[in-house]
């Protein structure tokens, strides 16, 4: 009997703290789609609006919720970890996701001390790997 290779999740639906965050790694387009949905905002993020690089937390996935030209900006990471899937099984994943206020003032003497600031959220929810 020949071992099933395993395959990668493609599709990610996490819930906790409030927010609900669906990720997909390539959609029906060709390119990554995310979802971000918290009490304030209900936001979509497609192909180079989202930023991902890998590292040794798995893959960082990134968006940013709000640009301000003179005070700063928020984003969005999501930790997405490594997951092995056998082909059609739907994974359990817990993972963080962090909320970051950049601050940033047009008066210099304002951007002194801490300029980032982290909300860490835990997320609970699936993997998947399904074809678009």
């Amino acid at each position: 009997m020949t071992a099933q290779p395993y395959v990668h999740p493609t599709l990610y639906q996490l819930a906790g703290s409030g927010l609900q965050i669906t990720y997909a790694t390539s959609g029906i387009d060709g390119r990554p789609h995310l979802q971000y949905h918290d009490s304030q905002h209900n936001q979509n993020f497609i192909g180079d609006q989202i930023r991902s690089t890998a590292c040794d937390l798995g893959t960082l996935v990134s968006v940013t919720l709000l640009l301000t030209v003179d005070s700063g900006s928020t984003s969005f990471s999501l930790l997405i970890p490594r997951v092995n899937l056998q082909s059609g099984e739907i994974g359990q994943v817990s993972t963080e996701g962090i909320l970051t206020v950049h601050r940033f003032s047009v008066v210099p003497v304002f951007n002194h001390g801490q300029l980032d600031h982290y909300t860490v959220n835990r997320l609970h929810g699936t993997a998947r790997h399904v074809l678009f």
